[in-house]
């Protein structure tokens, strides 16, 4: 498992892709259930231009961890990736990329959809999106799934 918090940009099925290669699971899986989210130019009915990404340094991780392993004891699943920005975003550029490796799909996409959903609401990160009218936190993520 690995989770990764960056400043940087990066593109996230190069980043998946060079993970993959490093894993030792060749021929073991038969499913990769992968998600990439991106800066959108609108949230709650207001034009964006772009977002402040604030997190705490070692809390956070330890966080996504957690949610990685919950997830790895629900469903059988062989590794798992999990790389978010933070710092300034601007639209269209990743802001997640999860990767879920599994022997079969229905384990891989349950869990990539848990572990988003789960990242969404619990995770520490604070949001403050640049808007036509000003800056402003964020205080509710978009609506989503959360599956038990």
């Amino acid at each position: 498992m690995k989770v990764e918090i960056t400043e940087s940009i990066f593109k996230p099925y190069e980043k998946i892709e060079q993970y993959q290669k490093s894993l030792q699971i060749h021929g073991q899986y038969g499913a990769v259930a992968t998600f990439v989210g991106s800066m959108r130019d609108f949230n709650d009915g207001q034009q964006v231009s772009g977002m402040m990404l604030e997190h705490y340094p070692g809390m956070t991780e330890k966080h996504i961890e957690k949610i990685c392993q919950h997830a790895s004891e629900k469903w059988s699943l062989l590794d798992v990736l999990v790389i978010h920005r933070v710092g300034e975003v601007t639209i269209g550029e990743p802001i997640v990329a999860i990767a879920v490796w599994a022997a079969h799909r229905g384990d891989a996409m349950d869990a990539c959809r848990h572990i988003l959903e789960d990242l969404k609401y619990q995770a520490p990160f604070w949001k403050k999106e640049h808007a036509g009218g000003g800056d402003r936190w964020v205080k509710n993520n978009t609506a989503g799934y959360l599956k038990d």
